[in-house]
This record gives C-alpha cells, sequence and structure tokens, in this order.
C-alpha cells in the first residue's frame, strides 16, 4: 500500500474527528483502504450473477469518460463495445484458441495460453518488447490482482484466458464452468469481432507493451492462424504506444495521488480545452508530455500569438483597402508554401505535432515581421484560411471542419449586435487621441463635432446592445461637456484611457492602441490579457506602496527636523551646555569626556541638517 494512501486515509480520520470534512471528501480519501476491507468482508455475498450490480458502476463511469472527451472536443467513437456483452463470444474465442493447441485448461476451470506450444509452431512471442519476455513482476502484473497462482500452469509466462470464478465475482457460463475472461482476452474478441483478421494500427499507453499487448497479439494470432499456413499471421500492422503524462518528473497516477481529472481542471479554471489540446500537441504522443511550468507557458504563448494573428487578419479584413486588395507579397507566398510542404512532411512523419505546431507559429511570425503595405488582403485571406484549417484540423476550433470557410477559432469575435457601437467608440476615440497629442488648436467646439460624428443609434438595436450603446452615449456626452482649459488634451487622453481600461473592459472589450496611426485593435479581453493586466496593476500597486513608504520616512524625517539643534540636548540628562548647546556636564555635574563630546557633536551636526531643511522647507 503506497505511503500516500495511508497518509489520505488518516488525514481524513483526523478531519472526521474535527468535524471538518464533508462525506464526500472523507469518502474519497478514505476508499484505496475502505473498499478492499469491505469487499474482503463481504464482496463473496454479492449475487454475481447479477450483472447490472457491476454495469450500473462501470455504466456510470462509461459516461462520465464520454463527457470528458466530449469537453475535450474529441471525435465520438464509430462503434462502442462492452466487455460484459460479450460473454459468449469471448468464450467462444477462448475455445478456439484451445482447439488450434495453443491452450489448456486446469482442474479449477481455468484456462491458460501455451507459450511453449506457440513458439514451437514457428510463433514469436513478446515481439513487442522480447527483452521483457521473462520478467517475472510484469508477467505477475500483467495476471492482474484477481488471478491465484497455479500450481498445473505447465510456466510461469503462461497467462490466463479464462479464469473460474470466486464467489462474488462476476461470471459467465462456460465448457469449464462459471468464469471470467482473463485481462487480455476481452480487447481480442472485441476487436477481431469488429475488425476481423488483421488491422492497421492499434495503440495504448507505453506500459501496455508489455505483457497485455504481447499476449493479444500471441492470443489473436493464435486464434486466427491455419493449419496449412506458411508463416506467422500478422493481426496488427502498427503499433502506437503513447507516452505518460507526468507531474514533476512522476507519472500521474491514482495511487500516487498526484492525478487532477479532466473535468476537475476545466471547472476549476487551470485549463481549457483548446489549452489541453494546445499542450498536448505540443508534447508529441509517443515521447511523453512532463507537464511543467515552461510547457504551460509555451503552451499560452502559442494560443496567444495565434489568437492575435486571427483578431488582426479580420481587422484588416474589416477596414480592407480596395487598392491593396490584389497586392501580393512574393516571400509570403512563398513562406505559405513552404509551410504548406513543411506540415505535411511532419504529419506524414510519425503525426510530429510539435514540428507542425513550430511551423504555424513561424509562418505567423513571417507574416508579423513582413511589409503590410504589399501584403493584400487576399492574399491574406489565403494564409489566414489555410491556418484556420490546421487548427480545425487538430481540434482547437470546436467542432469545425477541417475544410470549413471561415477565417480564425472561437472565441475572437467580436458580437454582431456590438459591432456598430464599439467601431463609433473607437474612431471617436482615435480622433479625439490624435488631436489631443497634436500642435493644432482643439477647444470644445471642434470636440462637440467630433462627438457628432459618432452615432449612437437610439434606440439600441436589442437589448443585448444596450450596454454597448450606452458606453457610446456616455462616452459622446462627456467629450461634449468638457470646458476649454490649459488641461484640455489632458483631460481628453484621460477620458480615452476610461473608456478603454474601464467602461469597454467591463464589457469583455479592449481597444489595442497601436502605433504608426494605425487605428486601434477592437478585441475581445482574452485569459492573456486579463493575466497581463493584473500582473501590471499589480506593479502599480507595489510601486504605489513604496511611495507611501517612502513618503512617510520623508516626513518623519521631516518632522525630526523641527526640534532645534540648539535646543536637542537641553534635558535632565545633562546639567551645563555651552552656546551651541552642547552638553559640557553631565547631571552629576561631571566634565563630559571628550569621546561622548565627540559622539555628542556627530549627533548635534545631524540634527543641525534636519532643522535647517525643515526651517526651509517651512518658509520660517
Amino acid at each position: 500500500m503506497h505511503i500516500l494512501t495511508v497518509h489520505a486515509a488518516s488525514s481524513a480520520m483526523v478531519a472526521l474527528n474535527r468535524d471538518s470534512i464533508s462525506a464526500e471528501q472523507f469518502n474519497f480519501k478514505v476508499q484505496d483502504i475502505l473498499l478492499p476491507y469491505l469487499d474482503s468482508l463481504y464482496g463473496s455475498t454479492i449475487d454475481a450473477s447479477d450483472h447490472s450490480i457491476f454495469t450500473k458502476l462501470t455504466k456510470k463511469f462509461e459516461d462520465r469518460f464520454m463527457e470528458d472527451l466530449a469537453a475535450l472536443n474529441c471525435l465520438d467513437p464509430d462503434v462502442v463495445t462492452r466487455v460484459t456483452e460479450y460473454g459468449r463470444q469471448i468464450v467462444d474465442f477462448v475455445a478456439k484458441v484451445e482447439k488450434n493447441g495453443f491452450a489448456y485448461d486446469t482442474s479449477d476451470g481455468s484456462v491458460y495460453f501455451d507459450i511453449e506450444a506457440f513458439e514451437a509452431a514457428e510463433n514469436s512471442y513478446a515481439r513487442l518488447e522480447p527483452w521483457n519476455k521473462n520478467d517475472k513482476e510484469l508477467q505477475a502484473d500483467g495476471e492482474g490482482a484477481l488471478t491465484k497462482k497455479s500450481s498445473e500452469k505447465r510456466s510461469d509466462a503462461d497467462f490466463a484466458l479464462w479464469k473460474s470464478s470466486k464467489p462474488g465475482e462476476p461470471s459467465w457460463p462456460s465448457p469449464w464452468g462459471n468464469g471470467r475472461p482473463g485481462w487480455h482476452i476481452e480487447c481480442s474478441t472485441m476487436a477481431s469481432d469488429k475488425l476481423g483478421s488483421q488491422m492497421d494500427i492499434h495503440s495504448g499507453g507505453i506500459d501496455l507493451a508489455f505483457p497485455h499487448h504481447d499476449n493479444e497479439l500471441a492470443q489473436s494470432e493464435a486464434y486466427w492462424c491455419e493449419s496449412n499456413r506458411q508463416s506467422q499471421h500478422q493481426w496488427v500492422n502498427y503499433f502506437m504506444h503513447m507516452g505518460h503524462l507526468s507531474i514533476r518528473g512522476s507519472k500521474m497516477s491514482k495511487s500516487l495521488k498526484n492525478f487532477t481529472t479532466i473535468r476537475e481542471a476545466l471547472s476549476r479554471g487551470d485549463w481549457t480545452p483548446r489549452g489541453l489540446r494546445i499542450v498536448f500537441l505540443l508534447g508529441g504522443w509517443r515521447e511523453g508530455i512532463e507537464i511543467t511550468d515552461d510547457l504551460v507557458k509555451e503552451g499560452s504563448a502559442w494560443e496567444d500569438k495565434v489568437n492575435n494573428f486571427f483578431i488582426k487578419v479580420n481587422d484588416v479584413l474589416d477596414r480592407q483597402d480596395p487598392e491593396k486588395h490584389d497586392k501580393v507579397d512574393q516571400g509570403m507566398g512563398r513562406a505559405l508554401q513552404q509551410a504548406k510542404d513543411d506540415i505535411y512532411n511532419a504529419l506524414c512523419d510519425s503525426f510530429n505535432t510539435p514540428l507542425a505546431m513550430r511551423t504555424i507559429s513561424e509562418l505567423i511570425s513571417e507574416y508579423n515581421s513582413s511589409d503590410k503595405s504589399v501584403v493584400g488582403s487576399e492574399q491574406l485571406l489565403e494564409i489566414a484560411r489555410w491556418i484556420t484549417s490546421i487548427v480545425n484540423m487538430f481540434g482547437l476550433n470546436g467542432s469545425a471542419k477541417a475544410d470549413d470557410n471561415s477565417i480564425g477559432w472561437s472565441g475572437i469575435g467580436l458580437p454582431d449586435y456590438a459591432k456598430p457601437y464599439l467601431s463609433s467608440i473607437s474612431r471617436m476615440r482615435d480622433t479625439l487621441r490624435q488631436n489631443a497629442r497634436s500642435s493644432g488648436a482643439l477647444d470644445r467646439q471642434k470636440l462637440k463635432d467630433i462627438a457628432g460624428l459618432a452615432h449612437d443609434r437610439h434606440p439600441p438595436e436589442s437589448d443585448q446592445a444596450a450596454p454597448y450603446q450606452a458606453v457610446l452615449s456616455t462616452f459622446r456626452n462627456d467629450v461634449s461637456s468638457l470646458h476649454d482649459s490649459e488641461r484640455l488634451s489632458k483631460d481628453i487622453l484621460q477620458l480615452c484611457d476610461r473608456i478603454r481600461d474601464i467602461d469597454l473592459w467591463n464589457l469583455g472589450i479592449y481597444l489595442e492602441d497601436r502605433a504608426d496611426g494605425q487605428p486601434a485593435l477592437i478585441r475581445p479581453v482574452t485569459k492573456e490579457l486579463r493575466a497581463a493586466k493584473a500582473e501590471q496593476e499589480a506593479k502599480e500597486a507595489q510601486s504605489r506602496k513604496a511611495k507611501e513608504e517612502r513618503d512617510k520616512e520623508a516626513a518623519a524625517k521631516t518632522d525630526k527636523g523641527k526640534l532645534s539643534h540648539l535646543d536637542m540636548f537641553r534635558t535632565a540628562e545633562y546639567s551645563a551646555w555651552d552656546e551651541q548647546g552642547l552638553p559640557v556636564k553631565d547631571a552629576a555635574g561631571e566634565e563630559v569626556t571628550k569621546t561622548k563630546s565627540k559622539k555628542l557633536r556627530k549627533d548635534w551636526e545631524r540634527q543641525r541638517k534636519l532643522h535647517e531643511a525643515w526651517l526651509k522647507a517651512s518658509g520660517s
């Protein structure tokens, strides 16, 4: 039993005594100890012929599994098979393997695969990981905790195809007595039933390669082999073994108590379905993925980069310049073709998704650094549509298909009902900022003229549009109410900042100011923008706190200067002073020593400077 399991259970017991834990939390923390104990006491009393006792539980977790797949935007399976519905077919499968001479039954009603007979017939066993063929620990793990050792096994390596059931365990009738399938046999039976004697691709975790997949191969090829064959039957053409998901160097597992379920991660907001898929694509399917801060940052940066690209593309298309429509940048044309070739080659190279993701990022970088004046909207549309097709194919855009003709992914668009108001707000704000920063004259009448150009469409076209119309209307009124003054330009800029940082931000919209006279980019507020704003606000709060501390220290220093250096030592500690107020005798009338006089002189000089500074500051 893992020490973390014991620790979790003991902490739950302590919390229960303090009445500080819910029943659900208590059950979760003690289940790995409590459930096996309850099973040892009462498991044998269950009517195992009633399979609904077991299928109610498996159905619950099957439904949750399917819900998690849907949450991650995984495609639905074409066929779902359940081992509880394959009892008769599994018995028939095992019987044929035995008939072919590659299995034997024992007196307790179990059936084992005969590895020696299989290899004697010129078949290969443990083809996936031959170096683990004699690993006793893996062999034992492959048999599972429910399998008891049998003295009738011909070899320790032989594995169970069918096991006699103990009281309380699910069972099905068979020629060897009531029993249940071995660990590996259900996969062979169900896959063979749906795919026949050969399949192209079989996948699973790398930890299943031996013994599970090697045993699957052996029993399936023993089932499908023909007596007049000239070579070993090949059941699977390609195995794809997935790497593990690790956290802080350890494989995520229930026993280590270091796992988080998909629904927990999504419900807490730690991840989004897109964010999880991006991290998996960056890590690759075969190498395994270590969830580190660097990988999380890399995934967020990739998503933010693509997000920004799509937002900018839509902005360009919304503000199309007819003169630039058909312009073609030869360099961008070559970059696009190179990206298409690179992604094709990457996916043909064992689905090298990390390279494909880098290729998309590099193409966007190429566009970001290009001369936008020579990239026509039609060429940009071609680039954006191709990138959209790739992210759709990778499942990063909901249920959108790869051949969808749209641009971008979900979460970047502005609500249609808000667009007229947002466009008016942005145009008016851009004009105001430009005028406030120019050297030309700016007066109240000009402000009214600018505000009058922004129509607020009374009344709003829908209830959803009302908040945006209200922001526009308030903005126009606030601008029109400004008076001529030396602060007019500053007041305008502050008002423009408020619209950007508060009014529109609270509606989930951000106006991104750009250089070179470009209009502000209207974009939705994203997680990254919120994080950047929170970080900026934290820095500003820290700066304010530091300033307050400095001001406090300065004030204390100033207050200290109120005391004149001429009076600072005129206390009961001394009985005589010179004309500068420096002590010459202590309270007992004794002469002040030279050493102490030097120290008092230093203190006196410091106070003199403070007092003179205070006099100057107070105008005295």
